[in-house]
């Protein structure tokens, strides 16, 4: 996209808000003014989507209260929104895209806006995939006769990333709203696994969980001088001098040991006094949701392993690091075995494999 420079400087301006704190409806409404600006908008929403035997929905709205989303669980069903986001995750979709105008009028989410004195005339929307367990809509809403351009969604397109990010972390840190409050909430956690670093190698805290993960990973000889491991410091300077954008694309270091991962997230603190520090959260994860035998059957061998990939919602792209594959050779395995497992995307295909281990 070509910006001006007004444009570049809103731009800025939501993603600093999205990154400067870790409460999620805190972010939301730091970004609200600078995000409606950019995208003129009249409200701004973002459901949670929680997936297991019970879909839960809890609708985050900064601004102006939206009466409909207080009663939402009423018409999820007529809500014309859910299907076409679901089957294209990441992709900004409008209205247009989703529906005819007609059947938007004819619709029971429209027909109740109306009666509500909202009239929610167009609707433009990102699905976020969280993590396998949940998602996030995010939502922009019109209440007058204006259509979202494709320069519009062109500016939540640049902007998606960023706000998955945010909202990831502000989940796994729900609690936590400036750095001394993150370190006690991940301090208080009977096995957090956490390494609090000032760049470019300070070590300002580390957990005893961490330094026993720490220990059964990297060897003496793989530690620098100040005891962090090089790979995740070197990772960790690299990251200091990316942009924001950059910076998603490099947050999470993970590496495959046996039947777990070994994952390390970066997260930058929110700014108190002095220099920014970074947090280092590391976990190791099984491979929490099976690849059912069903399904394995259907499989070759590598598709097994790229199948195992998307079940921790892995890109394409991260798979293909891990395999020592390309990325169009990914790609093409994954078109395959979604349709020998008979799935449309890969929202269908964690929904089924949920089902398949866990019947409801």
């Amino acid at each position: 996209m070509n910006l001006s420079s007004h444009e570049f400087l809103l731009r800025d301006k939501v993603i600093a808000a999205l990154n400067s704190t870790l409460s999620l409806p805190q972010a939301l409404e730091s970004a609200r003014e600078p995000l409606l600006e950019l995208t003129p908008a009249d409200y701004v929403g973002l459901c949670l989507i929680n997936l297991g035997p019970l879909v839960e929905f809890q609708w985050l709205v900064p601004g102006y209260r939206l009466a409909l989303l207080d009663e939402y669980s009423k018409w999820v069903d007529s809500d014309f929104v859910r299907a076409p986001i679901f089957a294209q995750p990441n992709v900004v979709l409008r209205d247009s895209e989703m529906i005819t105008r007609k059947e938007l009028e004819r619709s029971a989410l429209y027909q109740r806006s109306k009666e509500l004195d909202l009239s929610l005339e167009h609707v433009m929307a990102v699905l976020l995939p969280v993590h396998p367990q949940l998602l996030g809509a995010f939502t922009l809403y019109r209440d007058r006769r204006l259509a979202f351009s494709e320069r519009d969604a062109a500016f939540l397109t640049s902007l998606t990333p960023h706000l998955l990010n945010a909202v990831r972390n502000c989940r796994d840190m729900q609690t936590a709203s400036t750095g001394s409050r993150l370190l006690e909430e991940l301090y208080s956690r009977p096995g957090a696994a956490y390494v609090v670093v000032a760049p470019p190698s300070h070590e300002v805290l580390r957990s005893r969980r961490a330094a026993t993960l720490l220990e059964r990973w990297f060897k003496p000889s793989d530690l620098h001088s100040s005891g962090i491991p090089l790979v995740l410091m070197e990772r960790l300077e690299a990251l200091t001098r990316m942009t924001p954008d950059a910076q998603l694309q490099n947050n999470l270091w993970v590496s495959l040991h046996g039947e777990s991962y070994r994952v390390v997230r970066f997260v930058e603190l929110p700014e108190t006094e002095g220099p920014r520090q970074w947090a280092l959260i590391l976990n190791e994860i099984p491979l929490s949701i099976p690849l059912p035998e069903t399904m394995r059957m259907q499989l070759t061998a590598r598709q097994v392993d790229i199948a195992r990939g998307m079940l921790h919602n892995w890109s394409n792209e991260q798979i293909a690091s891990e395999l020592g594959l390309s990325e169009d050779t990914v790609k093409t395995h994954v078109r395959d075995i979604f349709r020998r497992l008979k799935v449309d995307h890969r929202t269908d295909f964690l929904y089924q494999a949920a089902h398949l281990n866990k019947p409801v």
